[in-house]
């Protein structure tokens, strides 16, 4: 573990922990984890995942000026999907991840590279979903972590696997909270 690694999962656990309780605050901090596993996962060739950090650091500032300019419930309000969104994202995530993993495969040396992609791609509409305050976004993170944990496990990242594990859980938890906020 090293404390680049450490630094990384600190932050992000505290902006994935926010992002369960519908606070704003999660915003910045996806910012500051985003750059900081941006350095760690170029360190250890996951180059699809760097990609995806410069995307949530992208909509992380998005996310924070839509979230600032409706912060009251009512004008942006937690909801579902429609069945045709979610049809479009699970699509357009499993089209993104053969085309990407395929530049990867072929252009570069990383590791896993159609694994790899895959967390990209359902991240991005999983992101794309939190931003909007869509419940689905938490069915997203579930799919992305039970990927990302063995993914960042055999790449020897164990305390980044095993808060992936802890994400798991939040996202299950997130569920159930944001459920209750609809009501």
């Amino acid at each position: 573990m090293s404390p680049l690694e450490l630094a990384a999962n600190l932050v992000t656990t505290v902006s994935i922990l926010l992002a369960g309780r519908n606070s704003i605050q999660t915003w910045w901090t996806g910012i500051l984890g985003g750059l900081l596993f941006a350095l760690l996962f170029f360190k250890t060739q996951l180059y699809a995942d760097v990609a995806l950090q410069g995307f949530f650091i992208a909509t992380s500032v998005a996310g924070w000026m839509r979230w600032q300019n409706n912060a009251d419930a009512a004008t942006l309000p937690i909801t579902r999907s429609s069945r045709q969104t979610l049809k479009l994202a699970g699509l357009g995530a499993l089209i993104a991840t053969a085309a990407y993993g395929s530049i990867l495969h072929r252009y570069t040396d990383a590791y896993a590279p159609f694994w790899d992609s895959f967390v990209l791609s359902a991240s991005i509409a999983a992101q794309f979903l939190l931003m909007n305050r869509k419940l689905e976004t938490w069915y997203f993170w579930l799919l992305v972590n039970s990927v990302a944990v063995p993914l960042y496990c055999s790449r020897g990242l164990w305390i980044t696997g095993a808060l992936y594990v802890a994400y798991w859980i939040n996202a299950l938890v997130s569920v159930r909270r944001w459920r209750g906020l609809m009501a």
